[in-house]
């Protein structure tokens, strides 16, 4: 096997698993691929009223104020179709990370698709209605186990983190991840967060099985999102741990059946759709107050978020985090303050950037780290880095060109397993 399929096997196709503990040799393993519990096709005049979420998130008072407009969003997924009618003129150029067959408008499973839709969809064409219409995207596409590609770059995930960090978005959105550590995946996080982008993982769909930490959430700079179904309660199947920061609506929610893009399918969209709505919750935030920095647009994401009255102020659940998001009660209800802009509300540390949503933040912001292939650079991996020409295009992505809760009164913050709740934690460390 070469070492580029070992890596396209490896990287769990369920979107939201990430790695296990550091060892010296990654575990090659094997898991079911798709949504959680997709099942029956949704008829598409149904779609939009199955989005349950967005009036328990009350994103009628939300979008009078605030659309995600100006916000732009990397995608690292399996691509995203620009061709759906809920997605036309809502993507921008990205890029292409598997160096192998199509583009990054080539959407090889449908899970890229249903996540750029939930976070910046217009609902056009009975299509799913995005929380951040107004919001764009930039698509960053890598290879998971389903992908059929000849060739692929094994460096591809960390070759979009670094495209995504380089390019004009503000947000970085992935909900694929895998249960083995990367030196390359680490430096490409801790650089992306240099430049002050604020980046959001899905935690793993399963609680139910092993529950290890995956990764890129479980890293210190990336905010580790879990899932929570129509009563507010954590998804059965969302991982927890101290890798969990925040949660959003994850369950019940229509997805993009396969690669053929001809139905929607009723099911969940798993730890991978709470994140597309985490960060379409971010662009909202930021889009409304854009001097801020990630920093400040995280830090009122944590206080804003819903809780139940016996929670405990001041702790963090291994379940759901800070709570689940409520973009309406920071945007709305002025719920949250931003604070310092140059402390990290994950690890309380200063960080070296933050840059304003209406700034490139590569042009306000350096990091020690050298780029992937840059002259002098050392490889901090044993593996020989690849796919730096892709890399070095990250100028060229996300321009201009277009390419083709407040939950309710009832659905109280819980979580499953009794004595667990909100759980003080000790903050991760890489």
């Amino acid at each position: 096997m070469t070492a580029a399929k070992s890596q396209v096997r490896r990287r769990f196709g369920a979107y939201s698993f990430r790695r296990g503990p550091l060892c010296a040799v990654a575990v090659v393993g094997v898991s079911v691929i798709g949504m959680v519990g997709a099942a029956p096709a949704a008829v598409a005049a149904d779609t939009q009223s199955k989005q349950w979420y967005l009036d328990a998130m009350r994103v009628e008072e939300i979008w009078k104020t605030s659309t995600g407009e100006g916000i732009k969003i990397a995608v690292i997924d399996t691509g995203v179709n620009s061709s759906t009618p809920s997605l036309k003129g809502q993507i921008l150029k990205g890029l292409d990370a598997t160096e192998s067959d199509g583009d990054e408008t080539d959407d090889y499973t449908g899970h890229g698709t249903t996540m750029a839709e939930l976070i910046a969809g217009t609902g056009q064409g009975d299509g799913l209605r995005g929380l951040a219409p107004g919001a764009k995207i930039i698509p960053m596409r890598i290879a998971t186990e389903n992908f059929k590609g000849q060739g692929v770059n094994e460096s591809d995930e960390s070759v979009a983190i670094w495209a995504a960090a380089d390019s004009d978005a503000q947000i970085i959105s992935m909900s694929i991840s895998n249960q083995f550590v990367s030196a390359k995946e680490k430096e490409a996080v801790q650089y992306a967060h240099a430049k002050g982008k604020l980046f959001f993982s899905a935690v793993g769909n399963s609680a139910q099985k092993s529950n290890k930490p995956e990764y890129p959430a479980n890293y210190p700079e990336v905010v580790g999102v879990a899932a929570s179904d129509p009563e507010g309660q954590v998804a059965h199947y969302s991982q927890h741990g101290d890798f969990v920061d925040i949660a959003a609506p994850g369950s019940d929610m229509p997805t993009w059946c396969d690669e053929t893009f001809t139905k929607y399918c009723d099911g969940d969209g798993g730890t991978s759709a709470a994140t597309a709505l985490a960060s379409a919750s971010a662009a909202l935030i930021w889009s409304a107050n854009p001097d801020w920095t990630a920093n400040q647009v995280l830090r009122v994401m944590f206080e804003s978020a819903g809780r139940g009255d016996d929670w405990k102020p001041g702790t963090v659940s291994n379940y759901l985090g800070h709570g689940i998001v409520r973009p309406n009660a920071a945007i709305n209800r002025g719920i949250g303050k931003p604070g310092d802009a140059d402390v990290s509300p994950l690890t309380n540390e200063r960080t070296t950037a933050g840059a304003p949503s209406g700034e490139s933040s590569s042009d306000n912001s350096s990091s020690s780290s050298p780029h992937p292939g840059a002259d002098g650079a050392k490889d901090t991996d044993s593996d020989t880095e690849t796919g730096t020409d892709k890399a070095n295009a990250a100028e060229d992505v996300g321009g201009d060109s277009q390419l083709g809760p407040v939950l309710g009164g009832a659905a109280l913050v819980a979580v499953l397993a009794g004595g667990a709740f909100a759980l003080v934690r000790r903050r991760r460390r890489a």
